[in-house]
């Protein structure tokens, strides 16, 4: 009995830490839309070459400040403070963790029925937030940068892998 348990608890211990990887991507990604969506849309940063051309010309272009490279990696460096505004919610029938947000943006009443809120959670979401934003920081600036649809399932399912087929995100065959 003690062997059959001792074979079941690394596949446990994989998932639950696939549960937090998954859900601090998705929650990275979240915040990050969130804090690109709060950016005056008339607010332009200029993006190019200062030099001058030989015809007398600057090859300077202006290009949306919000999802601008300059903006979204100073907001990579700074998003995952956001994770110790999140909990742990366990699905009962699947037993499964995801992460979901324990104070709005707005201030709105949230319902937390379930939600497990402490500082073990939030350390733990925090170190993987940050482990994937240095990891994927590329990735996250090449998804971001473009207005794109599903940024979450593509980035977080597809292109890292760090949510998998048991959350029912369909992946494209290759």
């Amino acid at each position: 009995v003690a062997l059959a348990l001792a074979s079941l608890l690394p596949a446990a211990g994989a998932r639950r830490s696939q549960d937090l990887h998954c859900g601090a991507c998705r929650a990275l990604v979240d915040e990050l839309e969130w804090e690109i969506a709060q950016v005056d849309p008339r607010k332009t940063i200029q993006m190019g070459s200062f030099r001058i051309n030989p015809d007398g010309s600057q090859s300077v272009v202006e290009v949306p400040y919000a999802r601008s490279e300059a903006h979204l990696t100073e907001l990579l460096e700074r998003v995952c403070e956001k994770m110790k505004e999140y909990g742990e919610k366990v699905d009962p029938s699947t037993h499964r963790k995801s992460y979901v947000r324990v104070l709005s943006h707005d201030g709105t009443k949230m319902d937390l029925s379930g939600v497990k809120f402490d500082g073990d959670v939030t350390s733990s979401l925090k170190f993987a937030c940050e482990s994937i934003a240095e990891e994927y920081e590329d990735e996250l600036i090449e998804f971001l940068s473009h207005e794109a649809e599903n940024v979450k399932d593509r980035l977080c399912s597809k292109r890292t892998d760090l949510c998998d087929h048991a959350l029912h995100i369909p992946h494209d065959e290759l």
